[in-house]
């Protein structure tokens, strides 16, 4: 069998006979010649079939998206066909012999074509091999590449946390219940929070990448429900303030990768990348309110957790005076956060729980947690939940825990932030939510949709 040559390395075989396998991109027929944009896992080279050529008749027959092998010369352009900038614009490949691998049918619709977001997700198996989907996984991808390394370098441990669980460790009701044996329920985790506490007891420092599940009836731009969340718990902190700190090292690590990797991803999508100040501008969720109020005059200083209007105008006000696309809100009341948030004894009510928000939402929720039996027993009562259910649990807390705190990412949510797009679903490769598991569910006139933007 002949040697493949990567599109991507073609441009060390200039006058040489090379072998390519992948996709026809595009197929032009302008008068008695053929062009092609071939495509593989390394990027795209222009093909030219010649009049009178032996690959001729089977070229006027290959349908965009059909896979390939092509036997052909890689020719140096002329000066004045050069295309500078653009992978492989200094080289053609004059096609010998096109063999089809897998012919393609007649696409359903014009691959350029401004498709609304139904008609993209019903179609992802041919959708995602669009250039623009491409670059947002390419630069999620790195995104996960580059949480992996900076928690690596900080001596973190990965661990694979189960998503079968026996109770919720929010004490909340919108979970999927799973049947399982002897006729127990079981549910799909909604965070791997118990068990990467459990392991701050084992390794200090451990984080876990995985999906989860909430079953909330939302038809929002920003909610799934199912999403990879990313997630950190670390020992031997002094208070939440570690965490956070961690956190932005972690942000100003992962822009500078995606700097390097995926420029051309974030240039193709229109994409900005964030900006980080010196100092994250923080502050307490009362100053938060008091500092809408006194800039708006909308009056939100009894509310137990900010709006996403609210968000929205913090992260504007921290990019126009601060230069940050960043900013931390900290000390959420006791009885908005779940049981294991610790109560900050110098600020009775409130916990030493914080949320990053970025451009506009909300995409990390961390802080410290109780890491002594005794309050956390407290804290479990005070939810109106049954210790028992927790027992499991609760061991590690029995043996000894260290001050410890983490915090849960969304890894579609970053991305759609990262990028600017108008929905998360465009973040998901396969998004689940109320509407569709794949293709779209009938939805019954008694469901109640939360609906949001």
């Amino acid at each position: 069998m002949t040697n493949r040559t990567l599109i991507g390395d073609l441009g060390a075989h200039a006058g040489k006979t090379v072998f390519i396998s992948g996709w026809v991109d595009v197929r032009r027929d302008q008068g008695k010649m053929v062009f092609f944009d071939f495509r593989d896992r390394s990027g795209k080279v222009q093909g030219v079939v010649l009049p009178g050529s032996a690959a001729m008749n089977i070229a006027k027959e290959t349908r965009m998206e059909s896979v390939i092998r092509v036997e052909g010369v890689v020719n140096k352009r002329p000066e004045k066909n050069m295309q500078t900038g653009k992978q492989n614009g200094d080289i053609e490949l004059e096609v010998k012999v096109i063999e089809v691998l897998s012919p393609s049918e007649v696409l359903p619709f014009d691959k350029d074509a401004e498709l609304n977001l139904d008609t993209y997700l019903d179609n992802l198996p041919i959708t995602l091999r669009r250039p623009q989907a491409r670059a947002t996984f390419k630069v999620q991808a790195e995104i996960v590449k580059a949480y992996r390394t900076f928690l690596d370098g900080e001596h973190f441990t990965e661990f694979q946390s189960p998503k079968l669980t026996g109770d919720d460790a929010e004490g909340g009701a919108n979970v999927f219940s799973v049947p399982y044996f002897y006729g127990k329920t079981a549910h799909l985790g909604t965070s791997p929070q118990f068990y990467k506490q459990i392991m701050v007891g084992i390794f200090e420092r451990v984080y876990t990448i995985g999906n989860v599940f909430r079953a909330e009836k939302h038809s929002t731009t920003r909610h799934l429900n199912e999403y990879t969340s990313m997630d950190v718990e670390m020992g031997f902190i002094n208070d939440h303030h570690d965490i956070m700190e961690l956190e932005i090292r972690l942000m100003r690590h992962l822009i500078e990768h995606l700097r390097t990797t995926c420029s051309e991803e974030f240039k193709l999508l229109d994409a900005a990348f964030p900006t980080i100040s010196e100092i994250v501008p923080t502050m307490k969720l009362r100053e938060a309110q008091e500092l809408i109020f006194k800039e708006t005059g909308v009056d939100k200083h009894n509310e137990p957790d900010l709006d996403p209007e609210d968000e929205r105008w913090l992260c504007d006000w921290a990019k126009r005076e601060k230069g940050s696309d960043f900013v931390f809100v900290t000390h959420y009341p006791v009885d908005k956060r779940p049981m294991y948030t610790l109560e900050d004894l110098n600020d009775p009510g409130y916990t030493k729980s914080f949320d990053l928000l970025f451009r506009g939402v909300e995409i990390t929720t961390g802080g410290q947690r109780r890491h002594d039996y005794d309050n956390l027993i407290e804290g479990i009562k005070m939810k109106g939940l049954d210790p028992e259910k927790f027992s499991y649990y609760l061991q590690a807390f029995k043996f000894g825990m260290p001050p410890h705190g983490g915090w849960g990412m969304g890894l579609e949510r970053l991305t759609q932030k990262m990028l600017g797009l108008a929905n998360v679903k465009e973040a998901a490769l396969f998004p689940r939510d109320i509407n569709r598991i794949d293709q779209l569910l009938s939805i019954q006139a008694t469901d109640t949709i939360e609906v949001k933007d």
